[in-house]
């Protein structure tokens, strides 16, 4: 069901990976940033959509991860944007012939067959700069940063001052990394995003993180720190005191080490390739 955020910004949670649906009001219908996950649920979401009467007219994807790119006959054809380089890799991705057996494999086995994939990816991308959503709501600023993947965009409601995270500020979920490689400091990308998500949190009253529990203001704040703490502690190859790993974390959510001992591994790998101890 849909939970208020703010007047005019409504949440949609999924079960498995407690993924945020971001719904804005906006003249003519709503902006939906992020639906997922299942068939159920999206059509769910739709259903409480027809209900208020606000048809979809606008859609974002945050970033090209699967489940953030997907959509459902029943929310409808409007467009849906993302940043240029989500939209480029998610070209790449559908120019592959066997794309969607791809997709498909690497799905939860418990949600597998229930994840609609009609619609995946179909995404425009915005000019490089663009800082607005082209639509006619209330106005609606693109936070693009370097953090988590390609092409990872924050959205402002500004009005309504609510952030919409993508895959930052959970309190499920560790910072996530992109690939390690030559070309890449995953870490440093990651610092940066939490840099701008920082500059714009006076303008914040509520956070909406991809996965987990939308947060206050305060909240913004400690998680931006939270986050920070873990990263450096990570690149330092320290043991990032972190509720959301080992002992305290939360019930159900444990195999979320397991990301982050995949992660110490990376980092270790990628700084003696380096040659560097921090």
């Amino acid at each position: 069901m849909l939970t208020r955020v703010a007047d005019g910004v409504w949440a949609h949670r999924s079960e498995l990976l407690q993924n945020n649906a971001v719904v804005v009001r906006g003249r003519s219908g709503v902006l939906l940033v992020d639906p997922g996950l299942t068939r159920d649920e999206m059509e769910c979401l739709a259903h409480d959509l027809r209900d208020l009467g606000l048809p979809v007219v606008a859609g974002f994807a945050t970033h090209p991860d699967w489940d953030h790119v997907l959509w459902h006959p029943a929310l409808g054809g409007a467009p849906r944007y993302g940043t240029a380089r989500c939209a480029a890799e998610l070209r790449r991705v559908l120019s592959d012939p066997g794309w969607e057996t791809r997709v498909a494999e690497g799905l939860p086995p418990e949600i597998a067959g229930d994840v609609p994939l009609d619609g995946f990816g179909l995404v425009t991308g915005l000019p490089d700069g663009t800082t607005r959503i082209p639509w006619d709501g209330p106005e609606v600023r693109v936070v693009a940063h370097p953090a988590h993947s390609p092409g990872h965009a924050a959205l402002l409601v500004e009005e309504h001052r609510v952030l919409a995270a993508g895959d930052m500020l959970s309190d499920v979920f560790v910072p996530m990394l992109d690939v390690f490689d030559d070309a890449n400091d995953p870490i440093g990308d990651y610092l940066r995003g939490l840099e701008l998500l920082e500059r714009v949190a006076g303008g914040v009253d509520a956070v909406v993180p991809g996965h987990g529990t939308v947060g206050g203001a305060d909240q913004l704040r400690a998680r931006i720190a939270q986050d920070r703490a873990y990263l450096h502690a990570l690149r330092d190859g320290s043991a990032p005191d972190d509720p959301r790993i080992g002992p305290r974390a939360k019930p159900g959510w444990e195999w979320v080490g397991d990301i982050h001992e995949g992660q110490a591994q990376s980092v270790a790998r990628w700084r003696e390739a380096r040659g560097t101890t921090g």
